[in-house]
C-alpha cells in the first residue's frame, strides 16, 4: 500500500466506496482529543474486580511506565463517586500513616485528615500508588479486607518483588492483575483505527488484500513506536515518530536511574551492559557469561535476575511440551530473553532506524529479532504472562520452535518465519514428536491460509494475540 497520507481505495464494479475499507485505508492524521482515553484490556478486568462478590484489595503489577497509574485513575474517575489517591514515593510523609498499628479504620481516618478528602466504603476508590516505597502499606492491605471489606482498594508499584522479600506477605488476602505495554490492538485503537483493532482481536481469517497491506503497514509503525503508553500518546498527538523516540530515550534513562535502587545487589555498570546486550540478543539463546564484558557470569546472572524482577526483561525458558502445566516442565538452563517493549528494544539496540524501517519485509527488520520480540509480547499477553519455547539439543541435529502456547488445553508450537511448509523442519519435528499438539502456527507477513493435512496454520503476524488464545476486548 502506498505511504501517502490521502490514499483512497476503489473496488471493482459500480462506482461506490466500500466504507469499511475506506476507514482502514484513509490515513489522514487525527490529532488526539484531550478528552480521549486510551482503551486497555485491563479496563474490563478492573470492572469485573469492582463488582465481584469475592473482591479483595488489588495489586496491579508491571514494569515502570506501562500505564498502571493512568489506568487506575481513569477507572476511578469513571466508576466511583470519589477517587482518593496517594503516592508513597512522591509524598514520603504519607508513609507515617502505616508506621503505627495497622488498623484499617485508623489509617482511613488519618488519610482523610492528611488528604482533606472523605473515604466512603462503597463509594470511594482508594488508590495507593508506588506502594513498594512503604512495605508496611503492602502488609496493611489485609486489614482493609478484614475490617473494611466494602472499601475498594487498589495498589500499584514497580520493583514490587524487591519489596515482597522484605515483608510478611498477606497470602490469600490480595488479588493481582498484571499490566503489559500497549498491545498492537490497543495501539490501533489509540491512533483512531478502531475497526482495524477489532479485526486483529477477532479469530484469524483471510482479509481483503488492501486490509492486509494496511495492517502490515501499521504493524511496521508499531515496531518502532512500541507499546509504552507515553510513546503511543506522543505519536497519536503529533503524528511524529521522532517524538516517540524521544519518549523511549527518556524511559530508558529513567530505567537506568532506577539502578541505584537495586544496590547493593548488583553493579550499576553491569546492569546497564546486561540491559543493552539483552536487547541486542533478542531471538538467540542467552548466556550469562556473554552479557557484559569485564564482569563474571555470576555478576551478570545477578544483574539479569534483577532486571527480570523489575519487569524490564522477560526470561523465556525452554521446555518439554509433553504435558501441562508448562512451567513444571521448563528448564532454567536453556533460555532466551525478551524486552518489556519493542520500542525500548529499538532504542537500546542502537539500530540505524531509517535503514531498518525501510527493510522490505517485517521479518527482515533487525535480522528478524523485532518480529520475534513482537510475537513474544503479544503471546505473553494472550498467555497471561506464561511464555516458553522448544529447543532440542541433540548431537546429530538441533531443532527450535520460537514459542509454545496453550490453546484449549493443548500445547501449540508457534514459529515466526516467512517460508513454505517444506522449510519448517523444526515445526514438523515438533508435530511428529508430540502428536497431541493439534496444529502448528506460522506467523509471517503473508496472508492467512491453512494446510489441514500437515496440521499447519499460516497466520499474519498482526493476528499473533488472537491466534494464540487472546480474548481481550476494547
Amino acid at each position: 500500500m502506498p505511504n501517502n497520507q490521502n490514499t483512497l481505495v476503489f473496488l471493482n464494479g459500480p462506482c461506490y466506496f466500500n466504507l469499511v475499507l475506506l476507514k482502514y485505508c484513509l490515513k489522514i492524521p487525527q490529532k488526539a482529543n484531550a478528552n480521549d482515553s486510551m482503551k486497555r484490556f485491563i479496563d474490563a478486568d478492573l470492572k469485573a474486580w469492582a463488582t465481584s462478590p469475592r473482591r479483595k484489595p488489588l495489586i496491579i503489577r508491571g514494569a515502570r511506565q506501562v500505564g498502571k497509574t493512568w489506568s487506575v485513575k481513569q477507572f476511578g474517575a469513571g466508576n466511583f463517586e470519589s477517587f482518593v489517591s496517594l503516592d508513597l514515593e512522591r509524598n514520603p510523609d504519607l508513609r507515617r500513616v502505616f508506621e503505627s498499628a495497622l488498623q484499617a479504620k485508623r489509617i482511613i481516618a488519618d488519610l482523610e485528615i492528611l488528604l482533606s478528602q472523605r473515604i466512603v466504603p462503597g463509594k470511594t476508590l482508594l488508590f495507593i500508588d508506588e506502594i513498594q516505597a512503604c512495605p508496611r502499606a503492602i502488609t496493611a492491605l489485609r486489614y482493609f479486607l478484614e475490617e473494611v471489606p466494602d472499601l475498594h482498594v487498589i495498589a500499584a508499584g514497580s520493583l514490587l518483588e524487591f519489596a515482597f522479600s522484605d515483608i510478611s506477605f498477606p497470602v490469600g488476602r490480595i488479588q493481582f492483575l498484571h499490566l503489559y505495554p500497549v498491545s498492537f490492538a490497543e495501539y490501533l485503537a489509540a491512533v483512531h483505527h478502531e475497526e482495524a483493532a477489532q479485526t486483529v482481536l477477532s479469530a484469524p481469517k483471510e482479509v481483503l488484500p488492501a486490509v492486509h497491506d494496511f495492517l502490515n503497514d501499521e504493524l511496521r509503525r508499531y515496531f518502532f513506536i512500541g507499546g509504552m503508553p507515553e510513546s503511543v500518546k506522543a505519536y497519536s498527538e503529533t503524528g511524529s515518530m521522532q517524538d516517540s523516540f524521544r519518549v523511549q530515550a527518556e524511559i530508558a534513562e529513567a530505567c537506568r536511574l532506577d539502578f541505584s535502587k537495586y544496590a547493593p545487589h548488583a553493579d550499576k555498570q553491569c546492569l546497564s551492559e546486561v540491559l543493552t546486550s539483552s536487547a541486542q540478543g533478542v531471538g538467540g539463546q542467552t548466556k550469562y557469561s556473554k552479557l557484559a564484558d569485564g564482569f563474571s557470569g555470576f555478576m551478570c546472572k545477578k544483574a539479569y535476575t534483577l532486571l527480570t524482577l523489575a519487569g524490564i526483561l522477560r526470561k523465556i525458558t525452554s521446555l518439554d511440551p509433553s504435558g501441562l502445566p508448562l512451567d513444571s516442565r521448563a528448564s532454567s538452563k536453556i533460555f532466551k530473553t525478551l524486552m518489556v517493549d519493542i520500542g525500548l528494544m529499538r532504542h537500546l539496540t542502537g539500530m540505524p532506524t531509517s535503514l531498518e524501517f525501510n527493510a522490505p519485509n517485517l521479518l527482515d527488520i533487525y535480522r528478524g529479532s523485532m518480529a520475534e520480540q513482537f510475537a513474544g509480547q503479544e503471546i505473553a499477553i494472550s498467555q497471561n504472562g506464561e511464555l516458553h519455547y522448544w529447543a532440542r539439543l541433540a548431537k546429530s541435529s538441533t531443532a527450535e520452535v520460537d514459542y509454545c502456547a496453550v490453546i484449549d488445553g493443548a500445547v501449540v508450537p508457534v514459529e515466526v518465519k516467512n517460508c513454505s511448509s517444506g522449510r519448517l523442519k523444526s515445526m514438523h519435528l515438533f508435530l511428529e514428536t508430540y502428536p497431541a499438539s493439534p496444529k502448528g502456527i506460522v506467523l509471517s507477513t503473508n496472508p492467512f491460509r491453512e494446510l489441514p493435512d500437515e496440521r499447519l496454520q499460516f497466520v499474519p503476524l498482526y493476528f499473533a494475540y488472537s491466534a494464540t488464545g487472546g480474548k481481550g476486548t476494547l
